[in-house]
């Protein structure tokens, strides 16, 4: 791997942010996460008062964080100047109905940069900045997704669009070097460290459509989630919400049944077999799919779920999606309720260098048990709880 120099890196990009903005007025929107503060920081030191920093409160941020974000990054030795602007209607509005995952990330990319646009006639800014980095451009460039905040490189003209030119500083720098740069500039540690968070949120872990009650839910799981995992510092970790709707017909439930039991040790008639009508991004070859959720719950002679050590969970996802490739997601069940509710939660944890590719987190199976009981205690419209058992690929690492 090259050296990575982030101090000569931060002295390019000062000298290069200052030759393109010059003496004009730039917006940024931050997130709170590494990539967006880090750009920020970068910005604020070239150009000074001339920033302008926003938190979009678009309904997709964790429980309080529009308002922790702000207090983090205000405070020394960042000292950036920060405003909430509440637009979680605007976004609730345009999202509402789509099931599909690339119409609804359309449709946030669409709401965010108008909301930008108006924000920067209003604050009189001709640049906005952004804290694109590699794997945002590779992944929609090749089709995987489509980054929200990959414009110019697809060929979107922002300035005729939306009367503003883009600036991305961290645009050459995959997500390790980011951090480098953020240790460099003294940024907290709890935002330098900090796993990455989606652009749009949390209205890309709430497969099929967004709605105030399924948002609920899923900050409440995420909230669990985050508590009980953070130990185990995954590079990504989090919960996604899925409505609990099967696909029908499924034409070859036994097939994989009897797959699922010859790969643990067990007999058919212990595997049940659901496939969610909502369907997951995936990746086949260097192309984006959409592909079916498989989730498997195996029980023992009591009825509990027999426990398997996670790499033997992943022989099974191996086993079942050798010859299948009609699935991007495969989910083993932790805990259930035993009556039917409105929605299932998955648990995801990931181990990855450079976002492009990720292999499962091997994670104590008291740990996942622990916290799937806890999200159905707090989440009473929860039926069950799974943990993800597939790499990146065939799955992306968010759900859509």
């Amino acid at each position: 791997m090259r050296e990575f120099d982030p101090e000569r890196f931060v002295e390019v990009q000062i000298e290069k942010i200052r030759e393109t903005i010059g003496g004009e007025r730039a917006l940024i929107a931050v997130s709170g996460g590494v990539d967006s503060s880090t750009c920020a920081a970068l910005t604020h030191i070239a150009i000074g008062e001339n920033l302008i920093c926003v938190i979009l409160d678009d309904a997709f941020m964790r429980e309080g964080e529009p308002e922790g974000v702000a207090e983090a990054l205000s405070k020394p030795p960042l000292n950036l100047p920060l405003k909430i602007e509440r637009v979680q209607e605007r976004f609730l509005g345009a999202l509402k109905g789509l099931r599909d995952a690339e119409e609804k990330r359309r449709a946030f990319r669409k709401t965010f940069y108008e909301v930008l646009s108006e924000i920067a006639r209003r604050e009189n800014c001709r640049f906005l900045v952004q804290g694109t980095i590699l794997a945002d451009v590779i992944e929609t460039k090749g089709g995987i997704k489509t980054q929200h905040n990959v414009l110019e490189q697809i060929g979107i003209n922002t300035r005729e669009l939306y009367g503003f030119k883009v600036v991305e500083p961290l645009a050459s720098l995959l997500k390790w070097q980011v951090r480098e740069v953020a240790r460099y500039l003294k940024i907290p540690s709890s935002i330098a460290e900090r796993q990455p968070f989606p652009g749009p949120g949390l209205s890309i872990r709430t497969v099929g459509e967004v709605r105030r009650d399924k948002l609920a839910t899923l900050k409440m799981a995420t909230k669990i989630t985050e508590e009980h995992l953070s130990k185990y510092r995954p590079s990504q970790y989090f919960a996604a919400i899925i409505d609990n709707k099967e696909k029908t017909p499924y034409s070859d439930v036994n097939g994989i049944a009897k797959k699922a039991a010859e790969k643990l040790n067990i007999s058919p008639d212990q595997v049940s077999i659901k496939v969610f009508a909502d369907k997951a991004t995936g990746i086949r070859g260097k192309t984006r799919v959409y592909g079916d959720i498989l989730a498997i719950k195996s029980a023992g002679e009591d009825g509990g779920i027999i426990k398997r050590e996670i790499k033997h969970l992943l022989d099974l996802q191996r086993a079942i999606l050798q010859d299948r490739w009609d699935f991007t997601h495969v989910l083993y069940m932790i805990a259930e309720r035993g009556i039917d509710k409105p929605y299932v939660i998955v648990i995801r944890a990931v181990e990855t260098k450079d976002f492009l590719t990720a292999e499962v987190s091997d994670l104590p199976w008291k740990s996942l048990e622990e916290t799937a009981h806890e999200i159905l205690e707090e989440c009473r419209d929860v039926s069950e709880v799974y943990y993800d058992i597939t790499p990146k690929p065939p799955a992306t690492i968010e759900m859509e």
